[in-house]
């Protein structure tokens, strides 16, 4: 970070949100006010020699789904638009410890139902270099206010890759952590079982020093100054077929640069890959039906249709199929370790498309129509299903082109292992 105050920093990111929110949507609620009266008590501390680390007087936005105390949390529905929270979320808890200006809360998918960020009860968010275009989803306006100087850095949350779409399709660094690294608590649940909250950021030391504070680890992380050190395998198959021209071509040239600059790179597969989405849903519709139980019941017609339709339909599977599909995540778990066995990560295009049309339903991939949604989570929900930690990086595009982003996949309880691998990596793949 560069040598501006506290204030200067935060009239900056204000001064973007003037320009650019009314285009991207990418807000649901400002603190202006809020903000220069922490920004202001930062830059006092920093003159009393008081220094709270990195993220000391950064403007941070957060996803509104996490309880800021006082503050609506409507999870970009207005199923929830007078919930307002009465205490702070652990992680909010810890930023405001470590001095991050809290800037404002920013729109999403419906609660997080969702990979387009189309249906809010606040409008869709718009893509920062296309407004017709989606930022992807859930954590999109996180995503738009990163990607256009509107906060530093933001807190998403990432239950199927909500952090890692949306930071894919925009060209950002986006961390889904290990799972039980960062408390879950204030948090507007959508599968109790495979949400995360982490970063996104500009770059990985930017991400690296939010997740330390969220994950309350204070020790620095240090990359090694090349990735000669580094094995990796490339996943095929599913997650290398089907992919949109751009993407392929990118990946192919990501993963060339990485072995000529010296990591060894070689190619697994997963078994049974065809039935992750068919478990995926089988594990997050039922929880987030029973969590909506009173809310479908009494308030149903504040909700988006699309999202109260699939929340219904989680009232349609049976225990058997619920137990069943988690027994099959701790088989992936399994078989995700086995893919690591021998190497340090591994690697795959995090999406496969580019940020779509908003309302475009299918898209065409390698001579098919493939629904946008499934596309979309084709690459990163199985790191939710098994709890290892994930993080995307932009790769390096043609001038005009769209971003997309390559997906480093670590051990379990690794994630700053991970961290330090994608800092290796991160100037060599963009």
């Amino acid at each position: 970070m560069s040598c501006m105050t506290s204030v200067e920093r935060v009239e900056a990111a204000l001064a973007a949100i003037a320009r650019d929110n009314a285009r991207t949507n990418a807000f649901i609620r400002i603190d202006a006010e809020g903000a220069r009266i922490q920004a202001r008590q930062a830059d006092d501390e920093q003159r009393r020699g008081i220094d709270r680390g990195p993220l000391h007087g950064l403007p941070i936005s957060i996803k509104d789904l996490i309880d800021i105390a006082g503050q609506p949390t409507t999870a970009g529905s207005q199923v929830l638009a007078d919930n307002i929270a009465a205490t702070d979320a652990p992680v909010i808890t810890r930023l405001r410890e470590a001095g991050a200006v809290l800037i404002g809360k920013t729109n999403l998918h419906e609660f997080a139902l969702g990979t387009t960020c189309e249906d809010s009860g606040f409008g869709p968010v718009r893509h920062p270099l296309d407004p017709a275009r989606s930022p992807g989803g859930s954590s999109g306006g996180s995503a738009v206010a990163v990607a256009t100087g509107m906060s530093a850095m933001s807190v998403g949350t990432d239950t199927g890759g909500s952090i890692r779409i949306p930071s894919s399709v925009c060209g950002l660094v986006g961390l889904k952590p290990s799972l039980h690294d960062v408390p879950t608590a204030g948090v507007v649940p959508l599968s109790t079982t495979f949400d995360h909250v982490g970063p996104l950021a500009r770059t990985v030391s930017d991400a690296a020093a939010l997740w330390r504070v969220l994950a309350a680890r204070p020790r620095d992380i240090v990359a090694p100054p090349d990735v000669r050190w580094l094995r990796l395998a490339v996943l095929d198959g599913h997650f290398l077929t089907p992919l949109e021209p751009a993407v392929r071509d990118a990946f192919e040239r990501t993963v060339a640069a990485l072995r000529n600059a010296g990591a060894t790179i070689e190619t697994r597969s997963l078994a049974a890959t065809s039935t992750i989405l068919d478990v995926y849903v089988r594990v997050v519709l039922p929880e987030a039906a029973a969590w909506h139980a009173r809310y479908l019941d009494e308030r149903g017609d504040r909700y988006r249709p699309a999202v109260r339709a699939r929340l219904l339909a989680g009232r349609d599977f049976t225990a058997v199929d619920y137990l069943s599909a988690r027994e099959s995540c701790d088989a992936f778990r399994v078989s995700v370790d086995l893919a690591l066995h021998g190497v340090d990560a591994l690697l795959l295009p995090t999406v496969p498309i580019v940020a779509p049309l908003l309302g475009q339903d299918t898209i065409a991939m390698d001579g098919a129509g493939v629904p946008v949604r499934a596309a979309m989570l084709r690459n990163t929900q199985l790191f939710n299903m098994t709890g290892h930690p994930a993080i995307t990086l932009p790769m390096r595009m043609p001038a005009g082109a769209l971003p997309a982003g390559a997906q480093l996949v670590g051990a379990l309880d690794r994630t700053s292992t991970l961290l330090a691998m994608a800092s290796s990596c991160e100037k060599i793949i963009g």
